[in-house]
């Protein structure tokens, strides 16, 4: 049976986790009666823990709101996922402004634990690789906490903000936002949202935010809103040097699978918009009539065809001339490589 002192420090665990536990579901999880659940709390209160005892049908105990309580209480599975999520965060660009929270809690964390599970822990983090290696030191300017958390604030409960912002440009603006939601891409945060005096949908890097604040007031967000696809969207449309217009025979799957939606937009065209079937290069079987027009906006062409020659689809290169010129020496090159013996 397990000791009093134990019980008491599980009631408290049950209790840090947020919410009201009622009487029944601690006697139930403790494995004692509702008498001795009553002297556990007594014991807490006697150590200065503010416990709360709500009355009526769905009644129980609580926290008192706001309070911060020690000890932290973790077992070798719940240290091992918050070192991970700190490992991972770091790695992804997760992390605010205050770069050296993650490493403090981190160290925190490893000060507590027994060897026995540190160096196990150690062994996992010391064995995780990444898709991409981490930004250099200073290449990803990371977000404000105070300014994550303040429109993080509103875009949950659909309030204006106020924002100052600086462009890529050095072009500094005070704006009043609807944000529609927080985006993390790439490393970078961004948020979403509408400027509230001309309607217009915009994407700002939280980085370049350098004060924001909540307005009195709320705002209705659009009818089924997706704001990291919004935010993706807006990469494949921004402004950039080359505009590449194709038609592309196959499925959206298959397109996406090399040119996702960050890169590339993509519309199924009409019957009446679709190539010839007689056109070279046209593909036969139950997917031949499926022809999607793709979008491109890119600084630079010359990484577009072995991106193209990987979708192994059928392609027409509408616009710009230039690409028709940079495939066929591409192709060129292929067969080159191919017959050198």
């Amino acid at each position: 049976m397990a000791r009093p002192t134990t019980q008491v420090l599980t009631l408290l665990e049950l209790l840090q986790s947020g919410g009201i536990r009622t009487m029944t579901e601690l006697a139930g999880r403790l494995g004692v009666d509702e008498r001795t659940v009553r002297r556990y709390v007594d014991h807490l209160t006697d150590l200065g823990v503010p416990v709360e005892s709500v009355r009526g049908r769905y009644g129980g105990y609580r926290l008192a709101p706001g309070y911060r309580m020690p000890p932290l209480m973790l077992d070798d599975d719940e240290a091992l996922a918050v070192l991970l999520g700190l490992a991972a965060g770091h790695r992804a660009g997760l992390m605010t402004a205050a770069s050296t929270a993650g490493e403090t809690a981190s160290a925190k964390i490893r000060r507590v634990l027994p060897d026995r599970v540190a160096r196990r822990l150690d062994s996992v983090l010391g064995s995780l690789a990444f898709t991409a290696p981490p930004a250099p030191p200073g290449e990803l300017a990371a977000p404000d906490a105070a300014v994550l958390l303040t429109l993080a604030d509103a875009v949950r409960h659909h309030r204006p903000a106020f924002i100052r912002y600086t462009a890529a440009d050095g072009r500094r603006s005070e704006r009043t936002l609807h944000p529609y939601g927080l985006v993390s891409h790439s490393g970078r945060w961004y948020l979403t949202g509408a400027d509230a005096g001309t309607g217009e949908e915009r994407t700002f890097r939280l980085d370049r935010i350098a004060d924001a604040r909540a307005l009195p007031g709320s705002f209705e967000p659009p009818p089924g809103l997706d704001p990291a696809q919004r935010v993706l969207s807006g990469f494949a449309t921004a402004a950039y040097r080359h505009h590449v217009i194709l038609r592309v025979q196959g499925t959206t799957g298959q397109i996406r699978a090399r040119l996702p939606a960050s890169v590339a937009t993509i519309e199924e065209l009409t019957p009446r918009e679709r190539p010839s079937p007689d056109e070279p290069g046209s593909a036969e079987g139950p997917e031949a009539s499926r022809w999607h027009r793709v979008e491109v906006r890119a600084e630079r062409l010359d990484w577009l065809p072995a991106v193209l020659a990987s979708l192994d689809l059928p392609f027409v290169i509408e616009q710009p001339g230039e690409l028709r010129g940079l495939v066929i020496a591409f192709a060129d090159r292929l067969r080159a490589f191919a017959t050198t013996r």
